[in-house]
């Protein structure tokens, strides 16, 4: 850059930064838009975005939610999204300098960044591919991580997020959408155009109309029978100039650029959305040309889907910790087209970044999972495969991933073999498997791993819960395989409260029998538990599926159990406890 455009870049922001300063006077959006406007340096916009979140980071509450509330107005236009990531990225860049002058600087700025990912200004991409352009101990990095973890994965992050500065006494980017609502359902109850007409002026917000549009055009996906009146509005509005064409360009990629979350809600919407734009480009006031590309819908079915079920499984999880009902998660998988391996990486990324109380917890839960080891043991796979980029978010992911692996073992979710088929990939992963074998081998390792999150000390009985059911379930196998009533041993196993537990039940009861050469008595329990409807049947293939799991470790004991449980197998099918498909070899 030669002398003169370095004078003329300095002009230019010394002008901008009279346009931040005189917005933080009058507060009037309008005025400041126009005053941008006629700089016509679209080029230094990005710029006018991180002096003005810079300005008010140093200024009160009032002046920081008149940020937020400027740039969710002058989003899209004049501001373009490239414009505002760019800026956000120099903040993030530039935040070293800011704590020098700003000692809260990293809480300001992870709440800008949180407030523009509510305000769907930037994508939450932005925090996890940022994180990685930056130094992992500069402060920009602290504020992205401030800004994932404490502010938009709470509990009610929105409203959080929103009113944490209280309002800036004028009309908030959150007020303008609320308005926007209201304006659009009585539009929608009264068919009255003029009115809604004047609702539109009034509001004195020019450049935020591409959010009536985006708004319009979800109402038309959400009630069909709506669509009708929602494209008289617009069209209307464009043809009387009320709403330009630039809007509703911007309210059209806005929708497309979001059709990917609508279909949560709405399986159909990008079919819907593309009717809608063909409808408008038809009439002429949508031009194909000047909007972003729609997906076809077939492309990424899987995508949305899987999607979907992280969203959901996250929310499972998030109230599992708050509640501890694994009953509930059960009852909750049940009714999902659930992927196994998913939700254990899932489980164990949340529970990684929470207390010892959510790690005991995700220990619990894993034995009780209605998934196969195979699934189990592919989310693990899944957590080794990206260990390093866990270990920028969580210094000590490593060696919490090795203990949950090592108490999956010591739960008898895994067998001891299941290690040896994980690969391990990365220098990372190699190290987290030498860990959880290391912890294994060690003296004492069974009493050490299952008080590893502190489950053995007075204050939690968490950890000894799944511990204590196990042997309860061995004495009472003993004291019925010793003479005991069949009446009472199906009792006591039902106080035990566990049923998504029954599987260890079987699996011992089945170990047993195999060990005396066929047991009468204890296959005789199994039977009425089934009968009863005490053991179900997923429970059932579960069971008789770890033993086939554990096969190889039986062998050495019983140089006959491959044998013998197929048998036993072949029976179980007789009686309908197993299907003719479980996902083991011995079940095919």
């Amino acid at each position: 850059m030669d002398e003169e455009e370095e004078a003329h870049a300095r002009d230019v922001k010394k002008k901008m930064a009279a346009i931040v300063e005189e917005y933080f006077a009058a507060g009037d959006v309008a005025s400041t838009a126009c005053d941008l406007l006629a700089l016509v340096e679209p080029r230094f916009h990005f710029y006018f975005v991180k002096k003005l979140v810079s300005t008010a980071m140093d200024r009160h509450d009032k002046e920081k939610e008149m940020a937020a509330a400027l740039l969710s107005a002058l989003y899209a236009a004049p501001i373009q999204p490239s414009d505002l990531y760019l800026g956000f990225t120099e903040l993030v860049r530039s935040c070293d300098d800011l704590y020098v002058d700003i000692p809260d600087a990293v809480d300001v700025l992870a709440l800008f960044l949180a407030r523009a990912v509510v305000d769907d200004m930037l994508p939450p991409a932005f925090l996890t591919k940022e994180i990685s352009t930056v130094e992992a101990e500069s402060k920009g990095a602290e504020a992205m991580k401030r800004a994932q973890k404490s502010y938009l994965s709470a509990p009610l992050h929105s409203e959080m997020v929103l009113g944490r500065w209280g309002g800036s006494g004028g009309l908030t980017a959150d007020n303008a959408k609320k308005k926007i609502r209201e304006l659009l359902s009585e539009y929608l109850l009264s068919g009255d155009l003029q009115e809604a007409f004047r609702c539109v002026k009034n509001l004195k917000l020019p450049f935020f109309h591409h959010e009536i549009v985006k708004q319009a055009l979800v109402i038309a996906m959400e009630r069909k029978e709506a669509a009708e009146l929602v494209l008289r509005l617009l069209r209307s509005s464009c043809n009387q100039g009320l709403i330009n064409a630039s809007q509703i360009t911007k309210g059209f990629n806005r929708t497309i650029d979001g059709v990917q979350d609508l279909t949560l809600d709405i399986p159909n919407a990008k079919q819907l959305l593309d009717g809608l734009i063909s409808r408008a480009a038809s009439e002429g006031w949508v031009s194909w040309s000047s909007l972003v590309f729609l997906p076809n819908p077939a492309e990424d079915e899987n995508e949305t889907q899987m999607k979907s079920f992280k969203k959901r499984a996250e929310g499972i999880i998030q109230e599992y910790f708050l509640t501890g009902d694994i009953l509930e998660v059960i009852g909750n998988l049940e009714t999902e087209i659930a992927a196994g391996a998913v939700f254990v990486k899932k489980l164990i990324s949340m529970a990684m970044d929470r207390r010892s109380r959510e790690k005991e917890m995700a220990s619990m839960l894993l034995p009780a999972l209605p998934f196969s080891a195979e699934e189990l043991l592919s989310g693990f796979q899944l957590l080794l495969a990206s260990a390093e980029d866990a270990a920028l978010d969580v210094p000590t992911a490593a060696d919490d991933l090795a203990m949950f692996l090592a108490r999956a073992v010591a739960d008898e979710a895994l067998a001891p073999l299941h290690l040896q088929q994980l690969g391990g990939g990365s220098a990372a992963a190699s190290a987290v498997l030498k860990m959880a074998n290391a912890l294994l081998s060690a003296p004492l390792a069974g009493e050490r791993i299952l008080r590893c999150w502190g489950g053995g000390s007075s204050s939690s009985r968490i950890g000894w819960e799944i511990e204590d059911v196990k042997e309860k379930m061995n004495r009472l196998l003993e004291e019925y395989a010793a003479g005991g009533e069949l009446t009472e041993a199906c009792r006591c196993a039902k106080e035990l409260g566990m049923p998504f537990f029954h599987h260890e039940l079987v699996k011992k009861a089945l170990v047993a029998v195999m060990a005396s050469k066929g047991s009468p008595r204890l296959w005789e329990l199994l039977e009425r538990g089934f009968d009863m409807g005490l053991i179900s049947k997923d429970q059932m293939e579960k069971g008789f599926r770890r033993v086939e799991d554990c096969l190889e470790d039986l062998a050495l004991d019983l140089p006959d159990a491959g044998e013998q449980l197929r048998f036993y197998m072949e029976m179980g099918r007789c009686r309908g406890w197993l299907g003719d498909d479980n996902g083991g070899p011995l079940f095919c």
